[in-house]
């Protein structure tokens, strides 16, 4: 039997160094592996221009959002998107509807992912009562499409407050987004990998170890999910541009004084066959926006893959 109080102090700190070194490798070889994904560099590229756009540009771009320009410029040097028929230039409502939808949709993966991962995993992981309610108040949810439910609880809740229509409600679509549609998706995935985990050779030596439940989802279970995470929370930020879109589109969605880029297509939609420049350029930002970040989570998802371990790295 080897005494443990004679192994040296280097050896002893040995097994945790060689984990995080083994950790930081895998990192490495998983951006190796995303650079290498032509469709995710050019979808980063894309987002990252997109970003700058949208939070940079105001300070580039100090063109007034009133209506100081004459009215119905086409597209030039001077007015690069052109002005609309009140003469409110469209580069600067472009670049402030990009940053809202933009907000909105950070917002909504962000919330989305924690409600989701959090209640999946505890779900997935004491199974039981807390396994049958979740699951059940998914299946009722995803009975219903997305756009109706959203559009419902939008409508009620701006409705209830007549002064709604002086304020901003960006956030209230967000969070409406994230807590009724996009948790679902995750909190499923996420359950069906801790069932899987929660019967692995560490999670039972944590348990026999006297660990409580907390300790194991977060510490033990949660951790091994962190590229499914990574892949969901991606894919929600393009799925709530697209749905934040669509209900500023019939109206249900952000109202002025602010102005997302789904409403700006609301506000112009009748005008394409005469003042085509102003559907056009907020609709381009929405397909930019949704294709960047669809082809990022295309390039994640094969990067963190485990099957591609055998790839040169």
């Amino acid at each position: 039997m080897v005494d443990l109080k004679s192994v040296p102090a280097d050896r002893a700190g040995a097994g945790a160094g060689f984990a995080d070194t083994e950790a930081r490798a895998q990192w490495r070889t998983v951006a190796r592996r995303f650079l290498r994904h032509r469709g995710a560099v050019i979808g980063l590229s894309i987002f990252v221009l997109l970003l700058m756009f949208a939070f940079v540009g105001p300070l580039v771009w100090t063109a007034d959002l009133g209506p100081i320009y004459p009215a119905r410029v086409e597209p030039g040097p001077a007015h690069p998107f052109g002005t609309d028929r009140t003469g409110f230039d469209m580069l600067a409502s472009v670049i402030s509807g990009t940053r809202l939808s933009l907000q909105i949709a950070l917002v909504v993966a962000l919330v989305a992912t924690v409600t989701g991962v959090v209640l999946g995993a505890l779900a997935g992981y004491l199974r039981g009562f807390v396994d049958a309610t979740v699951s059940r108040v998914i299946d009722l949810l995803l009975c219903v499409p997305n756009l109706v439910i959203t559009a419902v609880l939008a409508r009620s809740s701006f409705t209830t407050a007549p002064s709604v229509q002086n304020q901003s409600n960006w956030l209230t679509v967000a969070l409406i987004i994230a807590l009724f549609t996009s948790w679902f998706p995750i909190a499923r995935t996420i359950r069906g990998m801790a069932l899987s985990l929660r019967e692995k050779e560490f999670v039972e030596a944590a348990r026999a170890l006297g660990a409580s439940s907390g300790r194991i989802v977060f510490r033990h279970i949660l951790p091994n999910t962190v590229d499914v995470i990574i892949v969901n929370a991606t894919v929600t930020i393009a799925q709530a541009v697209l749905l934040e879109s669509a209900l500023s589109f019939i109206g249900l969605g952000v109202h002025r004084p602010e102005a997302s880029l789904g409403l700006l297509i609301n506000e112009h939609k009748n005008e394409l066959a005469t003042l085509p420049w102003l559907f056009w350029f907020p609709f381009a930002a929405i397909v930019l926006i949704s294709l960047s970040v669809n082809f990022m989570g295309d390039g994640l998802r094969d990067a963190l893959d485990p099957r591609q371990k055998r790839m040169r790295a």
